[in-house]
């Protein structure tokens, strides 16, 4: 059985939760990184636009006459080499660049390295009740009394259907570097590759280990 660290709001060890080891999985590295790279090139807008010589609005007038001046021949100033002309081969907007992750592959990979976390003893429990109260010092607290101050840290809560339950803890992150809060049912593997510790709540370490699969 592998064991996790339960702590209270003061950063004070008060016990340990036990998850069965035959829901930690692995899975192949290759397909790991594939769905990571998947959603960081789905994270891109796709938007980058700029216009070519035929599409910039300036004069057709020649700069100068074509002979005569001992000078190279120009066309007009919507041409790349002026001020203002038009880009070559510049980037333009995609139509489409999805790309499709299997849902098998997706579950596969989050419970690979949600798994990983845990046996490397990355994972913790944060044993508190909701923070009605925004502030940043308890926070702090906890923290470094569970030694986990000046490292990437992903808080994570339960689903829940009303999203003013964890208000309190939202923002009493804000001001606190490398800290980020995430619902259970919104975790992806790239989120909890970033982070370098993983504190769940007590509320939610039920759904969090359901991610685990059966």
């Amino acid at each position: 059985m592998a064991t996790l660290k339960k702590y209270d709001l003061t950063g004070k060890e008060t016990g340990q939760v036990s998850v069965d080891d035959k829901l930690l999985k692995s899975a192949n590295s290759q397909m790991i990184k594939d769905y990571i790279v998947a959603i960081r090139k789905n994270a891109r807008q796709w938007s980058a636009n700029t216009k070519g010589r035929s599409e910039i609005n300036a004069t057709k007038k020649k700069p100068h006459a074509q002979k005569g001046l001992g000078r190279a021949r120009q066309g007009n100033f919507s041409a790349p080499q002026y001020k203002g002309g038009g880009i070559v081969f510049g980037p333009k907007p995609k139509k489409n660049m999805h790309t499709r992750i299997n849902q098998k592959e997706r579950k596969a990979a989050v419970t690979s390295i949600i798994s990983d976390k845990i046996k490397s003893g990355n994972v913790y429990v944060l044993d508190c009740d909701a923070i009605e109260t925004p502030k940043t010092k308890l926070i702090a607290n906890f923290l470094a009394g569970s030694k986990l101050e000046k490292k990437r840290v992903l808080f994570v809560g339960e689903t829940g259907n009303e999203t003013i339950s964890h208000t309190g803890l939202i923002k009493s992150l804000r001001n606190i570097p490398k800290t980020e809060f995430m619902r259970s049912v919104n975790l992806n593997g790239y989120d909890l590759s970033l982070a370098a510790e993983v504190v769940i709540l007590g509320s939610a370490f039920d759904e969090f280990v359901a991610l685990l699969g059966k």
